[in-house]
This record gives C-alpha cells, structure tokens and sequence, in this order.
C-alpha cells in the first residue's frame, strides 16, 4: 500500500492486537464499517495484504473513467460484491472464499454498507458463511473514528483520531460445514457481531444498516416535503 507511510505520518492510527494476526493461513478480518476511509486504515493494521469487498458497480461504470476506477480497485485486490441480495449476493462469495482458500487474508464488513449513524447494526450473514466454508482464522475488529475522517459524500478527509482494536481468534470449529443451514448461520453472524461490538463500543441496531438508512431517506423527504 503504497499511501501506508503517509497515512501513518498524517494521522498516527492507533493499533491494538496485531499479535493476533497469523504471518501465514487464511484469516478472515470481520469488522464494523464507519467510512470509506476504513479500507485503507485496515490496510495498516499487517504487513500482509488485505483483500476487501467493494460494490459490484465500481468495476463495472461506463467510459474510460469507469475503467480506470475498475482498474484501481483491482489493483487493490478489491472483491466485486452484488449487494442486490439474494441468488447473486450469495454467487459473489465465491470470489471471496477462493481468496481465503488462497491462504490470503480478507476483511469484511458483516454490517454491509456504512452505519448511517455510528451505531453498530444488524449483521449478515455472508462473513460465517465464509468462515465455516474455509475454516479461516477469524479475527473481530473494532473501529473507531474513521467517520470523522471521511464522512459521507465528502472526498477531502480530515483529521481525525483512528483507533482499530483487533481481538483473539473466534472459534467455530465445532461447526465448519460448506452447507450450514440458516439457524448456524444467524448463530455464529450474531457472535461476531457481539465480538465486534465489545471492541468499538458501539450501541447496537437489531436492524440492518441498508433498512435505516431507507428509513432515513424518507424521513427526510418527508421533511423537505413539509417544510
């Protein structure tokens, strides 16, 4: 990552837990997301790359500069992911999962899009599906203040404190299977999001992050409709 040194320098990120971070094996980082300014603070947290998901629109928009973004994403190791849900949501793993079976390492954001609001929301299911299909180390982490660095719709970033807390390895051993049924599934998204929250400090959302942020969108619309 070629930004790492400045990134370091400009904002002096705080990191606790590397140690828990094997050298070699597949490791599966599971995270809550703030910012789009959460890839690139991850990226500091081991000297081994770390492949993230990005939305299947980034590599796929029209023109010499939809190709040019493509190509950058790509070269950030960046997984293409359909958040449409459903039959493709669930293709899209495969990327994903042969990167672990690569015995590289990949974060993910179980959440899947940004808290609209800071708070910590309900988890999908897609993180354990990859965990026990792989047997990856899984490794919760905490972020913090990413929000303040680059917040929604803005490109500049600002200054900000960063702090990432990364924990011990979560164990489903007892439970690796490449056809976990929907019961597992909710089991273990639910312990990692428990993880993930003891380590940000966030309040939690028994919702996902997508329906509030649909909820806010038309309690604005609303809003401006009436003022």
């Amino acid at each position: 990552m070629t930004a790492a040194p400045t990134i370091r320098l400009v904002w002096r990120p705080k990191f606790t837990g590397q140690e828990h971070i094997p050298r070699k094996g597949p490791v599966l980082i599971v995270a809550n997301h703030l910012s789009a300014a959460d890839h690139y603070f991850l990226g500091l947290i081991t000297a081994r790359h770390i492949a993230t998901m990005a939305k299947i629109e980034y590599f796929a928009q029209p023109g010499i500069k939809g190709k040019l973004i493509g190509a950058v994403f790509n070269g950030l190791g960046q997984v293409p992911v359909d958040r449409s849900g459903g039959r493709a949501a669930l293709d899209g793993l495969g990327a994903s999962e042969q990167i672990l079976r690569e015995n590289r390492v990949l974060a993910v954001f179980p959440e899947g899009t940004r808290s609209p609001d800071g708070r910590l929301y309900k988890g999908k299911t897609g993180a354990a599906r990859l965990a026990l299909a792989t047997g990856a180390t899984v490794l919760p982490a905490g972020i913090r203040g990413t929000q303040d660095v680059q917040t929604e719709g803005t490109l500049l970033p600002k200054m900000a404190k960063v702090r990432i807390d990364i924990g011990k390895p979560l164990d489903f051993s007892d439970r690796l299977t490449d056809t976990p049924d929907r019961v597992t599934l909710r089991e273990v998204t639910d312990e990692i999001m428990r993880s993930i929250q003891a380590l940000s400090g966030q309040e939690y959302v028994d919702m996902f992050a997508a329906r509030a942020k649909r909820e806010l969108a038309e309690k604005n619309k609303q809003a401006e409709e009436e003022a």
